[in-house]
């Protein structure tokens, strides 16, 4: 849970922005997303695999092993 206190002087403004730099930041509005709809195993497989593909031809292009 995120929980954001007061200092003296802070508007309601610095305080929306501080709370949803720390959910940002906690990645819990990601995961919101990936939970607001179910994903069967075998896309899930296929996504990561996708991403893992993605990872090897960003790393060949950049010249890393």
């Amino acid at each position: 849970m995120v929980f954001v206190k007061a200092q003296p002087g802070d508007t309601s403004d610095a305080l929306i922005r501080k709370f949803m730099r720390k959910v940002l930041n906690e990645g819990i509005l990601q995961d919101l997303k990936k939970r607001e709809h179910y994903v069967k195993p075998a896309e899930k497989r296929k996504e990561q695999k996708k991403e893992l593909a993605r990872r090897m031809r960003r790393n060949k292009k950049m010249g890393r092993s």
